[in-house]
């Protein structure tokens, strides 16, 4: 997703682009996905950018809009917050010895 003034990101974009950003943690279906922009959408999150024919077939790009931003900042300073705390939460496990072992990562 774009910020307001760059090029906005289409369907396809966007959920490559969150597989590359979440180290393939995440990756959206396309059907989410849709769902998911026309809410953030509705919500006046995002906003569409422009339209394009890419082989015949119609391509909506979106960016952000001021709003969004906002949102996206707030979103980013909480899931910081609850990074920090889960790291707490395991460095006061090692000291009492009663870590979890971590799960295995998916591939």
């Amino acid at each position: 997703m774009r910020r307001p003034g760059e090029r906005g990101g289409f369907g396809w974009d966007i959920a490559q682009e969150a597989g590359t950003l979440c180290e393939g943690e995440v990756l959206p279906r396309l059907g989410t996905l849709y769902g998911v922009l026309d809410r953030l959408s509705a919500e006046g999150l995002i906003e569409p950018d422009h339209d394009e024919v890419h082989r015949g077939r119609l391509r909506r790009y979106y960016r952000l809009t001021g709003e969004g931003e906002g949102a996206l900042a707030a979103e980013a300073r909480r899931m910081a917050a609850a990074q920090v705390a889960a790291r707490r939460l395991d460095a006061r496990r090692a000291l009492r010895g009663t870590r979890p072992e971590a799960a295995p990562r998916a591939s």
